[in-house]
């Protein structure tokens, strides 16, 4: 008897921990169901985006506004050096980032094995040549020594630069991503001397010219007297992009951050801190 009243309950308890763990697996069964093919096509309300420092966070500053009417709060991440925005995207410390142009982005998947996509352009900025000692290229004297930024996809950039002005010539076939091995000819016996991108622009009173990105160019205090040469403009390889990791090309916040930038508010803001230097590339 006493056997048979503990069973009931015993039994009532069994069947209830059943249904609750048979209702939980339906539960986690249907979540893993409706969750979407990629882990990162999603919506989101709020994001980071990584920019470098300097005029662009005046610009994001405008294109934050413009996201918050569309209900999309941004905050920036202000970077000092171009290595580290890829590497916070890639690590999901932040959401997207804007400040490369394809080729730069190409070595990075290439060398670190990024998983970043290119979702929206922003603008161009033509690379050119700059002297604070000489007014014209034929005035650079034999064996003169001009910088260039060192990393792979803007050295390639300065030395074509270079081979329109005349000072060079690559090498037949050579790509985007040109070294100082791929010099056939050298007239003129110029030193190339190669510093980081952020340097080169501060290095020009100790240099006979150096090829310099406009972003750094501003910085640097040159100006467009200063420039010598200049990389031409039309199916300019080089605009700048906002990027994202892949998967997320087709979340709807990413449609609504582009929207955000390409708009007539923040080319006239671009266009005010820029000067002409940069040209929206959209």
């Amino acid at each position: 008897m006493t056997l048979k009243n503990q069973s009931g309950p015993l039994s009532a308890r069994i069947t209830r921990r059943a249904g609750l763990a048979a209702l939980l697996a339906s539960a986690v069964a249907l979540v893993t169901f409706a969750a979407p093919s990629s882990a990162y096509a999603e919506d989101k309300k709020a994001v980071k985006v990584g920019i470098i420092s300097g005029e662009d966070e005046d610009v994001w500053r405008v294109v934050t506004a413009e996201a918050a009417k569309s209900g999309l709060i941004i905050q920036t991440v202000v970077f000092n050096d171009y290595t580290q925005p890829n590497e916070a995207l890639e690590r999901g410390e932040i959401d997207a980032n804007a400040f490369q142009h394809q080729p730069y982005l190409d070595n990075q998947i290439k060398t670190q094995g990024y998983h970043i996509v290119r979702v929206g352009y922003t603008g161009v900025w033509p690379i050119g040549l700059y002297s604070k000692k000489h007014a014209k290229v034929a005035d650079l004297a034999k064996g003169a020594v001009i910088g260039v930024p060192n990393d792979p996809s803007n050295e390639g950039r300065a030395l074509r630069v270079l081979e329109g002005a005349k000072l060079i010539k690559l090498k037949d076939g050579t790509g985007i991503l040109a070294t100082t091995a791929d010099i056939a000819e050298n007239p003129g016996g110029i030193t190339i001397k190669e510093l980081d991108a952020g340097i080169v622009g501060r290095s020009v009173e100790d240099l006979d010219a150096a090829v310099v990105n406009t972003d750094w160019a501003l910085k640097s205090g040159l100006t467009p007297e200063n420039r010598i040469a200049q990389e031409p403009i039309a199916d300019n390889p080089y605009r700048n992009f906002i990027a994202v990791k892949q998967g997320n090309e087709t979340a709807p916040w990413v449609k609504t951050l582009v929207a955000a930038y390409q708009n007539p508010t923040v080319k006239a803001e671009f266009d005010r801190v820029y000067k002409g230097t940069g040209i929206s590339a959209y």
